[in-house]
């Protein structure tokens, strides 16, 4: 259960700051679909314009890496910080971009293997090698 209210559509149309970002996210993602991590934001108009702001910077901006290959780091990231609702989202979006079921598999054997490691170095305490030093 969410710690505060999620903005329905009316209430978010009834505060003009709100309804611009709601309406730049429908226009972006060429959807009227407004997830629920938006309409919690919606509470803080400030804190909602900066957040889509900066997601749409990274993530609906042309670039170098492609926009299925984002959605994957941000599922790797998500797992990593036991996001659950960003994992969900963000799944979504990758198969709503393309992702394949193998190369769904591939990620969870990256994200598996990458955070034993993770866990191994650092419990070892293991130095950097020198050579990996920028």
């Amino acid at each position: 259960m969410a710690t505060l209210k999620l903005l329905t559509d009316e209430e978010a149309d009834a505060i003009p700051a709100v309804k611009e970002v709601f309406d730049d996210i429908r226009a972006i993602r060429k959807s009227d679909f407004i997830n629920n991590f938006w309409r919690g934001l919606a509470n803080d108009p400030p804190l909602l314009k900066r957040t889509w702001e900066g997601l749409k910077a990274v993530m609906a901006a042309d670039g170098v890496l492609d926009p299925l290959v984002r959605e994957m780091i941000y599922i790797a990231v998500s797992t990593a910080n036991g996001c659950s609702y960003c994992v969900h989202s963000h799944t979504a979006a990758a198969k709503a971009r393309g992702m394949t079921k193998a190369q769904h598999a591939e990620l969870l054997a990256v994200i598996g293997l990458a955070g034993q490691t993770n866990h191994l170095v650092t419990a070892m305490q293991i130095p950097v090698d020198p050579k990996f030093l920028v």
